[in-house]
């Protein structure tokens, strides 16, 4: 009844989506396995993605559960081909399937290692920070995917949590995105953010004379308690998982990146000082809208 997968991506998305339908379903995993006849020890690697059902049995679980419509036909398609190494979504449904997926790897991981060369990893970034990038979502949708992409930060809080390294562009750093204000309040998130013993942030210069793997865009590597590592690229308007041999070249970009990058206390004092700086902008136009000439702290 099950195909071998060794914790694909697409079995562990496979996988979560099955837990969420049993736990939706009000149903424990020896109760499911008593209803289709197969071990508890079988739904368990289901849901881990340590093996994969095929379709036809990923459809008999489906349909015990009590999953139907568009819901049902997607997990069955997702259960063809989940023990290929890599996996590429694109389309509404494939992109929310893509979040869903990456949610269940910030949860099981044991280190996260974040780089990004544009924008604040997603799990150290503010609300107003958030809700600035997701400035073209749908008004109706906005405000629920800013609290879920801020509520997943809590899993850095959290008992036995990953280790988070984010290796971040200081010319993310100097954007405005949301604007100056939004921008200080985040960069002062990263600073309280970086005294979690569990989380390292170091920044990347914004000027360098050698190339390194940042210049070739940023991506995420996920490293589990078991199975192998899995990266993730997110594009615009798509997104990809990569496992097994794939993924060598990207944990050797991450140990170039950590030689490139400045060390903690220099990253620390970078992102204060830039800061500073944007704060002493929002007082000059602060100033500039209310028709007064800015004055320098400290002279009156």
């Amino acid at each position: 009844m099950v195909g071998k997968s060794e914790h694909t991506p697409k079995a562990r998305a496979l996988g979560a989506e099955l837990r969420e339908c049993r736990i939706e379903a009000g149903l424990t995993q020896h109760e499911l396995a008593a209803r289709i006849g197969v071990s508890h020890v079988s739904i368990s690697r289901y849901e881990t993605g340590t093996r994969s059902p095929r379709p036809e049995d990923a459809a008999q679980l489906l349909a015990t559960l009590g999953v139907a419509g568009q819901r049902y036909s997607e997990l069955v398609e997702l259960a063809r081909g989940a023990e290929q190494s890599n996996w590429l979504e694109t389309g509404v449904n494939g992109l929310r399937r893509e979040l869903m997926t990456v949610i269940e790897f910030e949860r099981i991981a044991t280190r996260i290692v974040d780089v990004e060369t544009n924008i604040v990893p997603g799990l150290l970034q503010t609300a107003d920070y958030a809700r600035a990038i997701m400035g073209e979502v749908p008004g109706a949708d906005l405000e629920a995917r800013v609290a879920l992409r801020v509520g997943r930060a809590a899993i850095l809080n959290r008992k036995g949590a990953p280790n988070l390294v984010a290796i971040v562009s200081e010319v993310a750093l100097r954007q405005r995105i949301g604007g100056a204000e939004v921008m200080v309040d985040q960069l002062r998130h990263l600073l309280k953010a970086a005294e979690l013993p569990n989380v390292t942030i170091i920044v990347l210069p914004a000027v360098s004379e050698r190339w390194h793997p940042a210049h070739a865009g940023a991506f995420i590597l996920f490293e589990f308690p078991k199975g192998d590592p899995i990266v993730h690229l997110e594009h615009f308007a798509s997104g990809a998982f990569l496992h097994a041999k794939e993924v060598a070249a990207y944990r050797r970009a991450v140990d170039t990146l950590q030689e490139v990058a400045m060390d903690e206390e220099t990253s620390a004092r970078l992102i204060a000082t830039i800061s500073d700086e944007l704060e002493g902008t929002c007082r000059i136009e602060r100033y500039q809208s209310d028709g007064e000439n800015p004055v320098t702290p400290g002279t009156r």
